[in-house]
């Protein structure tokens, strides 16, 4: 399987606070979230197919930061963005989103703030640009599309 590098585009439709793991209870308001994330592992960019079938059946125990986030009634997993690479550049491409952020979360097998970005409007064209800035070109896909192909 192909190694790599992801966003997932996230749209949480009304204020929540989630209890995720080790972090406790966080506050997110609604609006658009960005989950920077590396496929660096033997499964590669299988983990972004595993993050969608997480939030389609929350088949089990949430494992990752992002999991408890996928697994609220208020979120809604809209877009991933993935591109190829065998280079580990997800704290690159975590800081060229930068911004508002929820601190500590997703990253805690590395020292950058976070690895979750908060927005007011939809960001896929910001995500892209980011990838761009990182020296990679992203892929789109549209997940409502992914699911009804299922």
């Amino acid at each position: 399987m192909d190694k790599g590098i992801y966003c997932l585009i996230l749209e949480c439709t009304a204020p929540q606070t989630v209890r995720v793991g080790a972090l406790g209870e966080l506050d997110f308001p609604s609006g658009w979230y960005l989950y920077a994330g590396s496929a660096l592992g033997s499964g590669g960019l299988s983990r972004v197919s595993r993050h969608v079938r997480f939030y389609r059946e929350q088949y089990r125990k949430p494992k990752w930061h992002i999991d408890y986030l996928l697994a609220s009634p208020e979120v809604r997993l809209c877009r991933t963005v993935c591109a190829k690479t065998e280079s580990d550049l997800e704290c690159v491409l975590a800081a060229s989103l930068g911004g508002d952020g929820v601190p500590s979360f997703g990253c805690s097998d590395c020292d950058c703030a976070t690895h979750l970005f908060y927005r007011k409007e939809m960001p896929e064209a910001e995500v892209l640009a980011a990838f761009e800035r990182t020296g990679l070109c992203g892929s789109v896909h549209v997940v409502d599309e992914i699911l009804k192909r299922e």
